[in-house]
């Protein structure tokens, strides 16, 4: 079998396990996606990022006690020790192994031994030095990710690029490089992954951006969001705490997009208490998309002026 065949035939089986699974559930569950309902969510930049540095026991323990169901996994050297015991305990207290951040070599082998299918998060390749041409920055990042796409299609591991700045964070590069992927390549389980502290850039035309990418996207991880927040000190804020966050997730709700959506620490505070400031800011955001009666802004345990 052609690698394009086993890949189209790889990707197919698997897309349904990853985004797509996720958006059926949800339907069937209520016609009107709750997209931001607790039991929607992944908790994201948890690990390395953690005052109490938590390990794999308690870091899922505290998972469970918020009611937040998935962790998308980001790592440092340390962690690798610990990688497995992570694995057993996010199923020990429920916990779905969404996403891994990068590549490993032990992770991949541990995937295969417990049957996990995480999401692989990914920046896109970019030729040292840059190239002038986007056409042959595209080439250059498609065959550079190819040996990537052809293992994770073998594991059955969705693939999402990761927007983390330069040209590969830029929306039109990630949608260009994902689609030549899936239409020249039969890699239907490659997507993206877009992140909104990373995101200040795109604010102004957010909408349009996200309307492009949804075809593609495995996972939205929010954040409290200013104007030029990345050049002010205000780069990462709990939910609820920036002046755009209503209109962004309102641009959310009108897009319809259905898959999974992220919360985040990202900063050297105390993850348990970061999550809580995201999950109250975005219960008093979602109050006021309904219509209903919000009450006074949260004030956040994990940040203040």
């Amino acid at each position: 079998m052609k690698r394009r065949d086993f890949l189209k035939l790889a990707g197919a089986s698997m897309v349904v396990t990853g985004y797509e699974k996720s958006f059926a559930e949800n339907k069937s569950a209520n016609n009107t996606v709750n997209i931001f309902a607790h039991e929607n969510l992944v908790a994201w930049c948890i690990v390395p990022f953690d005052s109490k540095k938590r390990g794999p026991e308690e870091r899922a323990a505290m998972l469970e006690k918020l009611g937040i169901k998935r962790l998308a996994y980001d790592w440092r050297a340390e962690h690798v020790p610990t990688f497995e015991a992570e694995i057993e305990a996010t199923r020990k207290h429920g916990i779905e192994f969404f996403a891994f951040w990068g590549t490993h070599e032990e992770a991949f082998k541990l995937f295969e031994k417990h049957n996990l299918k995480p999401q692989i998060w990914v920046m896109i390749p970019v030729a040292p030095g840059g190239v002038t041409d986007p056409k042959e920055q595209v080439k250059f990042s498609i065959q550079r990710i190819l040996p990537m796409v052809e293992r994770t299609g073998k594991l059955g591991c969705p693939l999402a690029f990761y927007n983390h700045g330069g040209w590969g964070g830029e929306p039109e590069n990630m949608i260009a490089v994902t689609k030549r992927l899936r239409e020249e390549h039969g890699a239907p389980h490659v997507g993206i992954c877009y992140n909104l502290h990373h995101g200040h850039g795109h604010l102004d035309r957010f909408a349009t951006v996200l309307k492009a990418m949804k075809p593609y996207l495995f996972c939205l991880n929010l954040n409290g969001m200013t104007k030029n927040g990345d050049k002010i000190g205000k780069k990462i804020l709990p939910l609820g705490q920036g002046d755009l966050d209503l209109q962004v997730l309102k641009i959310i709700c009108d897009s319809g997009y259905a898959g999974r959506i992220g919360i985040l620490n990202h900063t050297s505070e105390d993850a348990e208490a970061r999550l809580r400031d995201n999950l109250e800011g975005l219960d008093w955001l979602v109050a006021q998309l309904e219509g209903k009666p919000a009450g006074s802004k949260p004030q956040p345990r994990s940040w203040r002026l």
